[in-house]
Protein backbone atom coordinates (compact mmCIF):
# COMPACT_ATOMS: atom_id res chain seq x y z
CA UNK A 1 0.00 0.00 0.00
CA UNK A 2 1.20 3.62 -1.43
CA UNK A 3 2.22 5.91 1.55
CA UNK A 4 0.17 8.61 2.11
CA UNK A 5 2.67 12.40 2.36
CA UNK A 6 1.03 15.97 2.58
CA UNK A 7 1.86 19.02 0.13
CA UNK A 8 3.56 21.04 0.78
CA UNK A 9 1.40 23.76 -0.85
CA UNK A 10 -2.28 22.85 -0.16
CA UNK A 11 -1.49 20.23 2.38
CA UNK A 12 -4.01 17.75 0.98
CA UNK A 13 -3.12 14.14 1.65
CA UNK A 14 -2.59 11.89 -1.21
CA UNK A 15 -0.40 8.89 -1.91
CA UNK A 16 3.22 9.57 -2.11
CA UNK A 17 3.57 8.15 -5.70
CA UNK A 18 1.26 11.26 -6.68
CA UNK A 19 3.14 14.07 -4.53
CA UNK A 20 5.34 14.61 -6.86
CA UNK A 21 2.89 15.08 -10.07
CA UNK A 22 -0.08 17.04 -7.67
CA UNK A 23 2.85 19.25 -6.83
CA UNK A 24 3.71 20.09 -9.97
CA UNK A 25 0.19 21.22 -10.95
CA UNK A 26 0.37 24.56 -8.35
CA UNK A 27 2.84 25.77 -11.21
CA UNK A 28 0.37 25.76 -14.06
CA UNK A 29 2.76 24.69 -16.96
CA UNK A 30 2.01 21.69 -18.77
CA UNK A 31 5.06 20.61 -19.67
CA UNK A 32 5.48 19.25 -16.08
CA UNK A 33 3.03 16.87 -16.84
CA UNK A 34 5.00 15.60 -20.11
CA UNK A 35 7.70 12.35 -19.42
CA UNK A 36 10.80 12.61 -17.84
CA UNK A 37 13.00 12.36 -20.57
CA UNK A 38 11.13 14.90 -23.10
CA UNK A 39 11.27 17.61 -20.70
CA UNK A 40 13.97 17.25 -18.80
CA UNK A 41 15.78 20.73 -20.51
CA UNK A 42 12.59 21.80 -23.00
CA UNK A 43 12.48 25.79 -22.84
CA UNK A 44 8.90 25.90 -20.64
CA UNK A 45 10.60 23.98 -17.93
CA UNK A 46 13.42 26.61 -17.62
CA UNK A 47 10.74 29.47 -17.84
CA UNK A 48 12.08 32.32 -16.19
CA UNK A 49 8.87 32.60 -14.05
CA UNK A 50 10.61 30.09 -12.16
CA UNK A 51 13.91 31.89 -11.93
CA UNK A 52 13.90 32.23 -8.08
CA UNK A 53 13.12 30.38 -5.42
CA UNK A 54 9.77 31.68 -4.37
CA UNK A 55 8.06 31.43 -7.56
CA UNK A 56 9.53 28.20 -7.44
CA UNK A 57 8.28 27.21 -4.35
CA UNK A 58 4.99 28.54 -4.37
CA UNK A 59 6.10 31.79 -2.98
CA UNK A 60 5.94 35.26 -4.47
CA UNK A 61 2.50 36.86 -6.85
CA UNK A 62 1.17 32.94 -6.74
CA UNK A 63 -0.18 33.79 -3.22
CA UNK A 64 1.11 30.51 -2.20
CA UNK A 65 3.67 30.12 0.68
CA UNK A 66 4.93 32.79 3.18
CA UNK A 67 3.08 36.17 4.17
CA UNK A 68 5.43 38.16 2.57
CA UNK A 69 6.34 36.08 0.05
CA UNK A 70 10.09 35.09 1.27
CA UNK A 71 11.15 31.84 2.49
CA UNK A 72 13.71 30.87 4.88
CA UNK A 73 16.20 28.24 4.07
CA UNK A 74 15.20 26.13 6.00
CA UNK A 75 11.75 26.18 3.86
CA UNK A 76 13.62 26.44 0.94
CA UNK A 77 15.82 23.47 1.23
CA UNK A 78 12.37 21.43 2.39
CA UNK A 79 10.49 22.39 -0.94
CA UNK A 80 13.60 20.94 -2.78
CA UNK A 81 13.64 17.89 -1.19
CA UNK A 82 9.67 17.50 -1.70
CA UNK A 83 10.34 18.55 -5.33
CA UNK A 84 13.53 17.30 -7.08
CA UNK A 85 13.17 14.92 -9.53
CA UNK A 86 15.31 11.72 -9.93
CA UNK A 87 18.06 11.98 -12.56
CA UNK A 88 17.26 9.21 -15.17
CA UNK A 89 20.20 6.64 -16.42
CA UNK A 90 20.58 2.99 -18.36
CA UNK A 91 20.89 0.99 -15.36
CA UNK A 92 23.80 -1.55 -16.02
CA UNK A 93 22.71 -5.09 -14.71
CA UNK A 94 25.06 -6.59 -12.14
CA UNK A 95 27.13 -3.06 -11.97
CA UNK A 96 29.40 -1.52 -14.45
CA UNK A 97 31.85 -1.76 -12.13
CA UNK A 98 31.71 -5.15 -11.70
CA UNK A 99 31.91 -5.63 -15.58
CA UNK A 100 35.00 -3.61 -15.56
CA UNK A 101 36.79 -5.98 -13.12
CA UNK A 102 35.73 -8.73 -14.87
CA UNK A 103 37.91 -7.32 -17.98
CA UNK A 104 40.64 -5.71 -16.28
CA UNK A 105 40.96 -9.71 -14.38
CA UNK A 106 41.07 -11.01 -18.15
CA UNK A 107 43.96 -8.99 -19.18
CA UNK A 108 47.91 -10.05 -18.74
CA UNK A 109 49.65 -11.35 -15.51
CA UNK A 110 51.26 -8.09 -15.48
CA UNK A 111 49.12 -5.89 -14.44
CA UNK A 112 47.36 -4.76 -11.53
CA UNK A 113 44.11 -2.03 -11.41
CA UNK A 114 42.50 -0.63 -8.53
CA UNK A 115 38.81 0.15 -8.80
CA UNK A 116 36.80 3.11 -6.36
CA UNK A 117 33.77 1.00 -6.04
CA UNK A 118 30.40 1.44 -7.38
CA UNK A 119 29.19 3.73 -9.95
CA UNK A 120 26.37 4.48 -12.26
CA UNK A 121 27.12 6.14 -15.98
CA UNK A 122 25.32 9.35 -16.53
CA UNK A 123 25.44 10.51 -20.18
CA UNK A 124 24.80 12.99 -21.55
CA UNK A 125 21.89 13.80 -24.06
CA UNK A 126 22.50 15.98 -27.17
CA UNK A 127 19.11 17.75 -26.68
CA UNK A 128 18.69 17.95 -23.22
CA UNK A 129 22.40 18.81 -21.92
CA UNK A 130 24.72 18.32 -24.99
CA UNK A 131 27.55 21.10 -25.32
CA UNK A 132 26.96 21.91 -21.15
CA UNK A 133 26.08 18.67 -19.08
CA UNK A 134 29.49 17.27 -18.68
CA UNK A 135 30.43 18.97 -15.15
CA UNK A 136 26.60 17.92 -14.05
CA UNK A 137 27.00 14.36 -15.48
CA UNK A 138 30.24 13.91 -13.34
CA UNK A 139 28.68 15.35 -10.21
CA UNK A 140 25.90 12.53 -10.79
CA UNK A 141 28.64 9.84 -11.22
CA UNK A 142 30.38 10.88 -8.34
CA UNK A 143 26.99 11.52 -6.32
CA UNK A 144 25.86 7.49 -6.90
CA UNK A 145 29.18 6.22 -5.74
CA UNK A 146 28.56 8.14 -2.53
CA UNK A 147 25.07 7.33 -2.27
CA UNK A 148 25.91 3.40 -2.14
CA UNK A 149 29.42 3.44 -0.61
CA UNK A 150 29.22 5.90 2.18
CA UNK A 151 26.28 5.38 4.49
CA UNK A 152 27.22 9.05 6.15
CA UNK A 153 26.80 10.77 2.95
CA UNK A 154 23.83 9.27 1.99
CA UNK A 155 22.47 10.44 5.33
CA UNK A 156 22.89 14.41 4.30
CA UNK A 157 23.19 14.17 0.39
CA UNK A 158 20.04 15.90 -0.91
CA UNK A 159 18.30 16.29 1.91
CA UNK A 160 18.64 11.96 2.92
CA UNK A 161 16.78 11.02 -0.42
CA UNK A 162 18.75 8.30 -1.28
CA UNK A 163 18.83 9.39 -5.25
CA UNK A 164 20.67 11.09 -7.54
CA UNK A 165 18.44 14.32 -8.72
CA UNK A 166 18.03 15.91 -12.38
CA UNK A 167 20.47 18.33 -13.81
CA UNK A 168 17.92 21.26 -12.82
CA UNK A 169 17.46 20.17 -9.53
CA UNK A 170 21.46 19.73 -8.68
CA UNK A 171 21.35 23.45 -10.16
CA UNK A 172 18.53 24.72 -7.24
CA UNK A 173 21.06 22.74 -4.72
CA UNK A 174 24.35 24.58 -6.16
CA UNK A 175 21.96 27.92 -6.03
CA UNK A 176 20.87 27.00 -2.14
CA UNK A 177 25.22 26.67 -1.34
CA UNK A 178 25.86 29.59 -2.93
CA UNK A 179 23.14 31.41 -0.93
CA UNK A 180 24.58 29.30 2.57
CA UNK A 181 27.95 31.17 1.96
CA UNK A 182 29.60 28.47 -0.27
CA UNK A 183 32.12 29.79 -2.51
CA UNK A 184 31.32 32.81 -2.52
CA UNK A 185 33.28 34.34 -5.41
CA UNK A 186 32.09 31.19 -8.00
CA UNK A 187 28.53 32.26 -6.70
CA UNK A 188 29.48 36.42 -7.76
CA UNK A 189 30.75 34.75 -11.30
CA UNK A 190 27.20 33.32 -12.39
CA UNK A 191 25.40 36.43 -10.49
CA UNK A 192 23.76 33.88 -7.96
CA UNK A 193 21.89 32.17 -9.92
CA UNK A 194 22.17 28.83 -12.19
CA UNK A 195 18.37 27.48 -12.50
CA UNK A 196 17.98 27.23 -16.00
CA UNK A 197 21.13 27.93 -17.34
CA UNK A 198 23.48 26.30 -19.95
CA UNK A 199 26.45 27.64 -18.49
CA UNK A 200 29.18 25.11 -18.05
CA UNK A 201 30.51 24.56 -14.17
CA UNK A 202 33.65 22.94 -12.73
CA UNK A 203 35.01 20.87 -10.13
CA UNK A 204 35.11 24.21 -7.81
CA UNK A 205 31.64 24.14 -8.08
CA UNK A 206 31.21 20.41 -7.90
CA UNK A 207 33.64 20.63 -4.63
CA UNK A 208 30.80 23.71 -3.30
CA UNK A 209 28.08 21.99 -3.87
CA UNK A 210 29.65 18.53 -1.89
CA UNK A 211 30.31 21.03 0.71
CA UNK A 212 27.36 22.20 1.35
CA UNK A 213 26.09 19.06 2.88
CA UNK A 214 29.06 18.81 5.12
CA UNK A 215 30.70 16.80 2.71
CA UNK A 216 35.00 17.50 2.73
CA UNK A 217 35.25 17.33 -0.88
CA UNK A 218 38.89 18.69 -1.70
CA UNK A 219 40.81 19.77 -4.88
CA UNK A 220 44.11 19.11 -6.38
CA UNK A 221 45.36 21.33 -9.47
CA UNK A 222 48.11 20.30 -11.54
CA UNK A 223 49.91 23.13 -13.88
CA UNK A 224 53.31 24.42 -14.70
CA UNK A 225 55.74 26.19 -12.74
CA UNK A 226 55.24 29.53 -14.12
CA UNK A 227 51.44 29.75 -13.52
CA UNK A 228 52.14 28.84 -9.88
CA UNK A 229 51.28 31.93 -8.37
CA UNK A 230 48.07 31.92 -10.13
CA UNK A 231 46.46 29.03 -8.32
CA UNK A 232 44.68 29.02 -4.52
CA UNK A 233 46.11 27.18 -2.05
CA UNK A 234 45.93 25.99 0.98
CA UNK A 235 48.29 26.81 3.48
CA UNK A 236 51.83 25.04 3.74
CA UNK A 237 51.01 24.01 -0.06
CA UNK A 238 53.71 24.91 -2.58
CA UNK A 239 51.30 28.39 -2.96
CA UNK A 240 52.31 30.53 -0.31
CA UNK A 241 49.48 32.75 1.42
CA UNK A 242 50.74 35.90 0.19
CA UNK A 243 50.00 35.48 -3.49
CA UNK A 244 46.04 35.44 -2.94
CA UNK A 245 44.53 38.31 -3.11
CA UNK A 246 41.36 38.10 -0.80
CA UNK A 247 37.93 39.10 -1.35
CA UNK A 248 35.45 39.04 1.15
CA UNK A 249 35.87 36.11 2.93
CA UNK A 250 37.31 34.02 0.05
CA UNK A 251 40.40 34.03 -1.72
CA UNK A 252 40.97 34.90 -5.64
CA UNK A 253 43.44 34.31 -7.94
CA UNK A 254 45.44 37.37 -9.19
CA UNK A 255 44.36 37.25 -12.80
CA UNK A 256 41.31 39.32 -13.07
CA UNK A 257 38.16 38.33 -14.25
CA UNK A 258 38.56 34.67 -13.83
CA UNK A 259 37.45 32.02 -11.06
CA UNK A 260 38.75 29.16 -9.71
CA UNK A 261 41.90 27.36 -8.96
CA UNK A 262 42.70 26.02 -13.05
CA UNK A 263 40.14 28.21 -14.56
CA UNK A 264 42.64 30.19 -16.68
CA UNK A 265 41.42 29.26 -19.94
CA UNK A 266 37.60 29.04 -18.75
CA UNK A 267 35.97 31.69 -18.23
CA UNK A 268 32.19 31.56 -17.37
CA UNK A 269 31.02 34.14 -20.22
CA UNK A 270 33.76 33.37 -22.48
CA UNK A 271 31.39 31.41 -24.40
CA UNK A 272 34.02 28.30 -23.93
CA UNK A 273 31.73 25.24 -24.39
CA UNK A 274 32.10 21.39 -23.08
CA UNK A 275 32.88 20.15 -26.71
CA UNK A 276 32.72 16.67 -25.97
CA UNK A 277 29.72 16.35 -23.81
CA UNK A 278 27.56 15.09 -26.60
CA UNK A 279 25.08 12.14 -27.01
CA UNK A 280 27.52 11.06 -30.34
CA UNK A 281 30.69 11.39 -28.73
CA UNK A 282 32.78 8.39 -30.07
CA UNK A 283 35.30 6.54 -28.16
CA UNK A 284 38.47 7.38 -28.57
CA UNK A 285 41.86 5.79 -29.42
CA UNK A 286 44.79 7.13 -26.98
CA UNK A 287 45.82 8.48 -31.02
CA UNK A 288 42.82 10.14 -30.82
CA UNK A 289 42.58 11.75 -28.26
CA UNK A 290 45.91 12.70 -28.44
CA UNK A 291 44.85 14.11 -31.37
CA UNK A 292 41.85 15.86 -30.43
CA UNK A 293 43.53 17.73 -27.48
CA UNK A 294 46.66 19.29 -29.79
CA UNK A 295 44.09 20.69 -31.77
CA UNK A 296 41.72 22.31 -29.47
CA UNK A 297 41.98 25.82 -29.14
CA UNK A 298 44.25 27.78 -27.03
CA UNK A 299 46.87 24.86 -27.01
CA UNK A 300 50.69 26.16 -26.93
CA UNK A 301 53.15 23.09 -27.76
CA UNK A 302 55.91 24.71 -25.62
CA UNK A 303 57.47 21.16 -24.43
CA UNK A 304 58.18 18.15 -26.51
CA UNK A 305 56.03 15.33 -26.21
CA UNK A 306 58.37 13.05 -24.08
CA UNK A 307 58.97 15.79 -21.97
CA UNK A 308 55.21 16.80 -21.26
CA UNK A 309 54.39 12.60 -21.04
CA UNK A 310 57.36 12.70 -18.25
CA UNK A 311 56.09 16.32 -16.61
CA UNK A 312 52.38 14.39 -16.78
CA UNK A 313 53.67 11.23 -15.19
CA UNK A 314 53.15 13.27 -11.74
CA UNK A 315 49.16 13.39 -12.05
CA UNK A 316 49.62 9.88 -12.79
CA UNK A 317 51.39 9.20 -9.82
CA UNK A 318 48.70 11.00 -7.55
CA UNK A 319 46.15 9.32 -8.90
CA UNK A 320 47.81 6.11 -8.09
CA UNK A 321 48.92 6.64 -4.85
CA UNK A 322 45.31 7.97 -4.22
CA UNK A 323 43.25 5.04 -4.67
CA UNK A 324 46.27 2.68 -3.11
CA UNK A 325 46.01 4.69 -0.28
CA UNK A 326 49.99 5.28 -0.84
CA UNK A 327 50.61 1.77 -1.65
CA UNK A 328 49.25 0.39 1.36
CA UNK A 329 46.37 -1.62 -0.24
CA UNK A 330 47.12 -5.41 -1.06
CA UNK A 331 46.94 -7.18 -3.76
CA UNK A 332 47.81 -10.89 -2.93
CA UNK A 333 46.93 -12.49 -6.03
CA UNK A 334 44.60 -10.40 -7.13
CA UNK A 335 45.18 -8.34 -10.24
CA UNK A 336 42.45 -6.17 -9.53
CA UNK A 337 41.52 -4.81 -5.85
CA UNK A 338 38.81 -2.02 -5.02
CA UNK A 339 39.80 1.04 -2.96
CA UNK A 340 37.78 2.80 -0.31
CA UNK A 341 38.74 6.11 -2.16
CA UNK A 342 35.74 8.07 -4.45
CA UNK A 343 35.91 8.69 -7.82
CA UNK A 344 37.89 11.20 -8.94
CA UNK A 345 35.92 14.58 -10.56
CA UNK A 346 38.75 14.89 -13.71
CA UNK A 347 37.94 18.70 -15.45
CA UNK A 348 40.84 20.47 -18.08
CA UNK A 349 40.17 22.68 -21.01
CA UNK A 350 37.22 22.08 -22.61
CA UNK A 351 35.95 18.71 -20.66
CA UNK A 352 35.38 16.69 -17.72
CA UNK A 353 35.37 12.99 -17.07
CA UNK A 354 35.37 11.02 -13.80
CA UNK A 355 38.18 8.50 -12.68
CA UNK A 356 36.66 5.35 -11.31
CA UNK A 357 40.33 3.45 -11.10
CA UNK A 358 43.75 3.30 -12.53
CA UNK A 359 45.87 0.33 -13.71
CA UNK A 360 49.54 -0.47 -13.77
CA UNK A 361 51.06 -2.47 -16.06
CA UNK A 362 54.58 -3.99 -15.24
CA UNK A 363 57.08 -4.21 -18.35
CA UNK A 364 59.89 -6.53 -18.64
CA UNK A 365 62.73 -3.59 -18.74
CA UNK A 366 61.02 -2.82 -14.94
CA UNK A 367 59.39 0.14 -16.69
CA UNK A 368 55.89 1.25 -15.14
CA UNK A 369 52.81 2.20 -17.81
CA UNK A 370 50.11 3.34 -16.32
CA UNK A 371 46.24 3.64 -17.51
CA UNK A 372 43.80 6.00 -16.00
CA UNK A 373 40.10 4.27 -15.77
CA UNK A 374 37.21 6.86 -16.63
CA UNK A 375 34.10 7.32 -17.24
CA UNK A 376 33.00 10.05 -20.00
CA UNK A 377 29.68 11.44 -19.96
CA UNK A 378 30.11 12.00 -23.58
CA UNK A 379 29.98 8.03 -24.48
CA UNK A 380 26.18 5.90 -24.23
CA UNK A 381 26.05 3.48 -21.81
CA UNK A 382 24.57 0.70 -23.54
CA UNK A 383 27.31 1.34 -25.77
CA UNK A 384 30.14 1.08 -22.65
CA UNK A 385 27.82 -1.69 -21.17
CA UNK A 386 28.12 -3.94 -24.38
CA UNK A 387 31.79 -3.61 -24.89
CA UNK A 388 32.83 -4.84 -21.30
CA UNK A 389 29.97 -7.73 -21.72
CA UNK A 390 31.70 -8.65 -25.01
CA UNK A 391 34.64 -8.09 -23.58
CA UNK A 392 35.89 -5.93 -27.09
CA UNK A 393 36.59 -2.73 -27.65
CA UNK A 394 35.63 -1.94 -24.29
CA UNK A 395 39.54 0.26 -23.66
CA UNK A 396 38.70 2.76 -26.45
CA UNK A 397 36.02 4.00 -23.86
CA UNK A 398 37.93 3.06 -20.09
CA UNK A 399 41.62 3.69 -20.78
CA UNK A 400 43.68 6.52 -20.89
CA UNK A 401 47.84 6.53 -20.76
CA UNK A 402 49.63 9.15 -20.08
CA UNK A 403 50.52 10.25 -23.81
CA UNK A 404 46.82 11.32 -23.90
CA UNK A 405 47.66 13.68 -21.62
CA UNK A 406 48.40 17.09 -23.72
CA UNK A 407 46.77 19.66 -21.51
CA UNK A 408 48.99 22.32 -19.22
CA UNK A 409 46.22 22.32 -16.47
CA UNK A 410 44.30 19.90 -14.79
CA UNK A 411 42.10 19.63 -11.67
CA UNK A 412 40.88 16.90 -9.44
CA UNK A 413 37.84 16.84 -7.08
CA UNK A 414 37.54 14.16 -4.67
CA UNK A 415 35.97 13.60 -1.20
CA UNK A 416 38.01 12.53 1.90
CA UNK A 417 35.24 10.41 5.02
CA UNK A 418 33.45 11.51 7.28
CA UNK A 419 31.20 14.32 7.73
CA UNK A 420 31.67 18.12 8.95
CA UNK A 421 31.24 19.71 12.55
CA UNK A 422 29.48 23.32 12.47
CA UNK A 423 33.18 24.56 13.30
CA UNK A 424 34.49 23.21 10.34
CA UNK A 425 31.08 24.15 7.84
CA UNK A 426 32.34 27.00 8.01
CA UNK A 427 35.56 26.65 7.39
CA UNK A 428 34.89 24.50 3.77
CA UNK A 429 32.76 27.40 2.22
CA UNK A 430 35.76 29.37 1.43
CA UNK A 431 37.69 27.05 -1.42
CA UNK A 432 40.92 26.55 -1.65
CA UNK A 433 43.39 23.61 -3.32
CA UNK A 434 46.71 22.65 -3.27
CA UNK A 435 49.19 23.19 -6.24
CA UNK A 436 51.13 20.31 -8.06
CA UNK A 437 53.43 21.17 -10.95
CA UNK A 438 53.25 19.37 -14.17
Amino acid sequence: MDDSSTCPFCSLSLPSSQLQWHANTHFEDNDFHSPPVERAFSDSHFDTTFGDFNSWCGGGSSGIGRDNGVWNMEEKISCLVDLQIKGEFHNVNGGLMNLLRNCLESEGQNSRSILSGYVDHFQSIRFEDGGFGCGWRNIQMLSSHLLAQKREAKDVLFGGSGFVPDIPSLQRWLEIAWERGFDEPGSNQFNHTIYGSKKWIGATDCAALLRSFGLRARIMDFGPKESESLYLSVPGSSVGGEELVRIGDGRKRKTPNFYGPMDRYMSRGGGVSQTNCSKNAKPSSALNDATRDKESAGECAVKSAAEQSKSHQVLMDFVWNYFSNKNTIQFGYRRVVFSEKTPLYFQHDGHSRTIVGIQVNHQRNGIQHYNLLVLDPGHRTAEIERSLREKVGWQRFIKRGVHTLRKKQYQLCYVDPGIANEEEMEKLKTLDSVFIEL
